[in-house]
């Protein structure tokens, strides 16, 4: 059985042999998959692949594959798997549910306290000897509102802790849990209320057809002109332009973003010599995303809310274990219903 392993970073290398070798016929490349860039003629033969969030496996990719029967997802999120051809051609789909709840949570607060008490902001204006005190006014989050858009794991592990900090705790989410309620006094409620009421909203919902944009215009308008915004989830599920005029225009206050929408554009090389074969949209998003790096009220940082050191040992173990599985005849983590 033959995988290749995609987005590889150095520090996965020497768990990705150790569990491979002697086992599966294995390559480790550390570049990512999409349609920008041909794939090896080597690689195309492969019985399994494993990729991270980086890599963009679509339709004309996945074409490329002929014997593939399993993808390995180091990720949670696979919205950017075409889930549907994977369907269509008995092409499994695993993901590593679990492996990054505290660690993706606990960097949502360190976002949420970035922004209400201006950490970086305070560091520039330091660094460059113009402390100006009034501008470096914070907000505490004790006996504020948080609203949680999200309560799978990584959302209630966020719950927990904003409970330990003396928020009150306000929940959107199609399955309400009576533990979070009992144990953190978490009130399940309408997004129309919880935008209202929310002194921050963290997002912790994976992306689907129908919350696409769901932080758009409307969304930002119904929100305090105090209020916090924190992303960790998927960039998809907020309208960039959107927010970047209730940011521009002080509708709200800050915002805190790990992800992106087309986060992929500011980073891969691919895309860095390839513009010409971006599309209109692809190329507008990119011009956002730029323009959002230079307000104040926003910290952006480079989708790495997952990455610890004990996470990343927990993802590489749920992804091998994945395929032990396959290999075994059993399938489990999948993600095709």
């Amino acid at each position: 059985m033959k995988i290749v392993f995609f987005d590889v970073e150095n520090y996965e290398e020497d768990f990705l042999k150790q569990s491979n070798e002697g086992k599966y016929t294995y390559i480790l490349e550390p570049n990512s998959l999409n349609d920008m860039s041909e794939i090896k003629s080597e690689y195309k033969d492969a019985d399994i692949i494993s990729v991270f969030t980086s890599s963009r496996v679509n339709r004309k990719v996945l074409e490329q594959f002929k014997n593939l029967k399993l993808i390995a997802l180091r990720s949670v999120g696979f919205n950017h798997i075409d889930i549907d051809y994977c369907r269509e051609h008995n092409i499994a789909v695993v993901n590593s549910p679990g492996y990054g709840n505290i660690t993706v949570a606990e960097f949502a607060l360190a976002l949420l306290l970035n922004v209400c008490r201006k950490v970086t902001v305070s560091y520039d204006d330091y660094k460059e000897g113009k402390v100006r005190p009034e501008n470096l006014m914070g907000t505490e989050l004790s006996g504020k509102t948080v609203g949680i858009v999200g309560l799978g794991a990584i959302g209630s592990a966020f719950a927990r802790i904003a409970f330990g900090l003396d928020m009150k705790i306000l929940a959107f989410d199609k399955f309400e849990k009576e533990e979070l309620k009992q144990k953190y006094n978490v009130k399940y409620t309408d997004f129309d209320t919880l935008l209202k009421e929310s002194d921050f909203i963290s997002i912790h919902a994976p992306l689907t057809k129908d919350n696409y944009h769901m932080f758009d215009k409307t969304a930002f308008e119904k929100m305090k002109k105090t209020a916090i915004i924190v992303n960790t989830g998927r960039g998809e599920l907020i309208d960039s332009q959107a927010l970047y005029q209730a940011l521009l225009t002080k509708q709200i206050a800050g915002a805190g973003l790990d992800v992106l929408e087309k986060e992929e554009t500011i980073t891969d090389f691919d895309y860095m010599i390839g513009l010409n074969r971006l599309d209109k949209n692809t190329l507008e998003q990119t011009i956002i995303n730029s323009q959002l790096f230079k307000l104040e009220n926003a910290i952006i940082t480079p989708h790495t809310a997952f990455n610890s050191i004990e996470a990343i040992h927990r993802i590489l173990k749920i992804t091998m274990s994945n395929i032990d599985e396959f290999a075994n005849g059993n399938l489990q983590n999948s993600v095709i219903k």
